[in-house]
């Protein structure tokens, strides 16, 4: 028979094991509603809402063209006053507008912004307001399929909406502007809504892990969906250490049929542009949207302002677009800018000393 001394050294040998059981049981459990809120009151401070408005002619659906304002969601990631927020947001603002928690409300410039992964950088031109403090910038690698993430906007203009839910997918996928460029996206069953873009995706320890792009419905389709977010370390590699050039242009590509119709020369390749934003770069160096609206092949677009075929000598082409890019993001202050354009059926080269918008660095 074992002693007391026996026994209690037994016991001594199995509870390690058993904590080591408890543990794992723990880190699998799901998150109960009061961490949910313990999240939540950790970071809803740095979660700002962006009110943007454009002069730039947009089509509209009963054929008008019109101006644009518009809102979206955005994060707070830095004491200087960055924040982070979808391209789709702030490419063609005029002016950008942060509304905070409490109502008050600060202006902001833009200092990069990427049309293909949709994810900009701005920055407040006034002091962030007492009591509120930026988010830390997560990895977004550590995510897994099945973490359970926050998601913080404002949908259809009501400010800090919560909406929990999982990462369902990692998806990599080929975006637009015809680049052919890898963007990763975490694709979510968290609720997303118009007015949730840009806004930042949580993990549960309250770091950024994703921004918010678009949502994904079938045809036809008004509710539900799929919701994607830029994974973090894509926003970091574009707009955080690295400097995505804010163009201020949104454009079209034309190729094929369209380009002939446009009568671009020899059938090449350009970029119809769309809108211009007002202070930005490109409208400096003068380049101008359009201002019809005309419907071609059951796409609406603005036609009139210029196509964009060639940017410091390189031809705008498919095979060329990302050397491009590469090229603009290298572009600093005081760096002469050449484009040539089609304009009124003519050949028109631009050129203009680059003043660019704060530092993204």
């Amino acid at each position: 028979m074992p002693t007391c001394l026996e026994t209690e050294s037994q016991e001594m040998r199995i509870s390690p094991l058993i904590t080591a059981l408890f543990f794992s049981a723990c880190a699998l459990a799901p998150l109960g509603a009061q961490d949910v809120e313990d999240v939540f009151s950790r970071v809803q401070g740095s979660v700002v809402t962006l009110r943007v408005a454009s002069r730039s002619p947009i089509p509209l659906p009963d054929g008008r063209v019109g101006s644009d304002q518009g809102l979206g969601s955005g994060v707070l990631f830095t004491e200087e006053g960055d924040i982070l927020t979808a391209s789709h947001v702030v490419q063609t603002a005029d002016v950008v507008a942060v509304e905070f928690p409490n109502g008050m409300v600060r202006r902001a410039e833009i200092i990069s912004s990427d049309p293909v992964a949709d994810v900009a950088r701005v920055r407040l031109v006034e002091a962030i307001p007492e009591g509120f403090h930026p988010a830390p910038l997560g990895n977004s690698d550590d995510v897994r399929v099945g973490s359970q993430v926050l998601v913080v906007g404002a949908p259809f203009g009501v400010g800090h909406t919560l909406s929990v839910g999982h990462v369902s997918a990692r998806r990599l996928t080929l975006s637009g502007k015809a680049t052919l460029r890898e963007v990763e996206y975490f694709q979510t069953d968290a609720a997303i809504y118009p007015g949730n873009s840009g806004g930042p995706m949580f993990n549960l320890d309250g770091e950024i892990v994703g921004i918010v792009s678009h949502l994904v419905r079938a045809p036809g389709v008004t509710s539900g969906g799929l919701g994607f977010a830029v994974t973090s370390n894509v926003v970091r590699q574009l707009v955080v250490e690295g400097r995505a050039f804010w163009s201020g242009v949104d454009d079209v590509i034309v190729q094929g049929a369209l380009s002939e119709a446009l009568n671009i020369p020899d059938g090449k390749t350009g970029f119809l542009i769309q809108r211009v934003a007002v202070g930005s770069p490109c409208e400096a160096l003068g380049l101008q949207g359009g201002s019809l609206r005309a419907e071609i092949e059951g796409e609406a677009y603005l036609i009139g302002g210029d196509i964009l075929l060639g940017v410091m000598g390189i031809p705008v082409e498919l095979d060329r677009t990302r050397e491009i890019q590469e090229l603009l993001r290298g572009m600093n202050s005081g760096d002469e800018l050449e484009m040539v354009v089609l304009r009124a059926g003519k050949v028109v080269g631009l050129t203009g000393v680059l003043n660019l918008p704060g530092s993204a660095r």
